[in-house]
């Protein structure tokens, strides 16, 4: 048990009283602040909290007109009106701050930082770079630089993104940077300069040894040169970096084995890649190489083997597609006619899918076009990822 002297006690009342005290004063300040404030002010924040933007937007602008010394009023309202895609009132407003002489240093990078914004949301990318490049040495230096990291993206300046990115080391991940460095190297692959696209896959490399699409373009480089045994090598590490995409690297490979007249080689490790990671654009790939190689019959048995595995339409269309060729003439018009129903279903599901925001494309992305994430969409087509949710 704690024992005290009676000295002590006689602290207690001193202590609580002053606590009164402290506590009248704070009460008093800002019963004086509110009763400065505008009533129009009270009425905004009471339809913001009933999520009436609109009507919150018209009583701000009337508490302005009455108070235009309000400085915090008038970043909200500049916030209201970014949102609602307002971008020039919100331009006007915060330019209306930085333009006061009297403001606090504070408060004006807080007011060029909602200004670089404004421009941002406007699409104005030159003038919001220009605005958050000044802020890259204030106190809102992290934030400046993530909207630099993000307008430099939509600009593809792939180099100044990489240079932004190293400074944000717990914001953009060595996966995005190896990402920037691959866009650059494709950039100089179609100005045909392979051996400076090659040092950027292999920056891309040193960043993430997973890198795919670096083994990917690599290999296309090699390809390019005429020398499919080393392109086969390149793709064949996809294995070990992320197998999912074997899909991708499956075309290319096929190709490479043809170049080099082994076709069953070929065909005995795109075999083993589908037996082991089933995927439907491997099956299109391998059931064009056995047609190929073995003729129609053992087409038919990959695909209908393969079905029983892994049952899904795709699938089922292909095997259509396989019954078809193996098919007498007097029944391959109601095969046609089973195909076009299927497929009037399979084209809806023929379709990619980013893990991040859930947006469907024709076509393979390693940059979602919706939300932005990296390396978001996987291989595979939407079917597959219906039948494993």
């Amino acid at each position: 048990m704690i024992e005290l002297e009676y000295w002590q006690l006689l602290f207690f009342p001193l202590f609580f009283g002053l606590g009164w005290a402290a506590a009248r004063i704070d009460i008093r300040h800002l019963v004086r602040e509110s009763r400065a404030l505008p009533r129009s002010y009270f009425r905004g924040l009471n339809f913001l909290l009933n999520e009436q933007p609109d009507r919150a937007i018209e009583a701000f602008v009337e508490a302005v007109k009455v108070d235009p010394e309000t400085v915090e009023l008038h970043f909200t309202l500049g916030s209201l009106f970014r949102r609602r895609g307002e971008t020039e009132r919100a331009i006007r407003m915060h330019q209306s701050l930085i333009e006061r002489e009297n403001l606090p240093q504070e408060l004006k990078i807080q007011a060029l930082s909602e200004l670089g914004q404004d421009y941002l949301k406007a699409g104005l990318l030159d003038r919001a770079e220009e605005i958050f490049d000044k802020l890259r040495d204030s106190p809102g230096a992290e934030d400046a630089k993530r909207n630099l990291l993000a307008i430099y993206q939509l600009e593809k300046d792939w180099a100044k993104a990489i240079a932004i990115a190293t400074e944000l080391p717990d914001f953009a991940s060595q996966k995005e940077i190896a990402e920037y460095h691959c866009e650059l190297a494709a950039a100089e692959m179609i100005r045909a300069r392979p051996e400076v696209a090659l040092e950027h896959l292999k920056s891309a490399i040193e960043r993430n040894r997973k890198c795919v699409r670096a083994s990917l373009l690599q290999g296309d480089i090699a390809a390019q040169r005429e020398n499919p045994e080393e392109a086969i090598a390149c793709w064949l590490r996809i294995e070990q970096q992320d197998p999912v995409y074997l899909a991708l690297a499956a075309k290319r490979l096929l190709e490479a084995f043809r170049k080099l007249a082994r076709r069953e080689e070929g065909l005995l490790l795109l075999r083993g890649y589908l037996e082991r990671y089933p995927s439907l654009d491997l099956l299109d790939v391998v059931f064009q190489l056995v047609l190929e190689a073995q003729g129609a019959q053992a087409a038919y048995g990959l695909v209908r083997d393969e079905l029983r595995r892994n049952p899904t339409l795709l699938g089922f269309d292909k095997l259509i597609e396989a019954q078809l060729l193996i098919s007498p003439p007097e029944y391959r018009a109601d095969l046609d006619l089973s195909k076009s129903i299927v497929q009037s279903y399979t084209r809806r599901l023929a379709r990619y899918r980013c893990d991040s925001c859930g947006f469907k494309a024709r076509q393979f992305y390693w940059r979602c076009p919706a939300c932005g994430g990296w390396e978001t969409y996987s291989p595979k087509r939407s079917e597959e990822f219906d039948l494993i949710s």
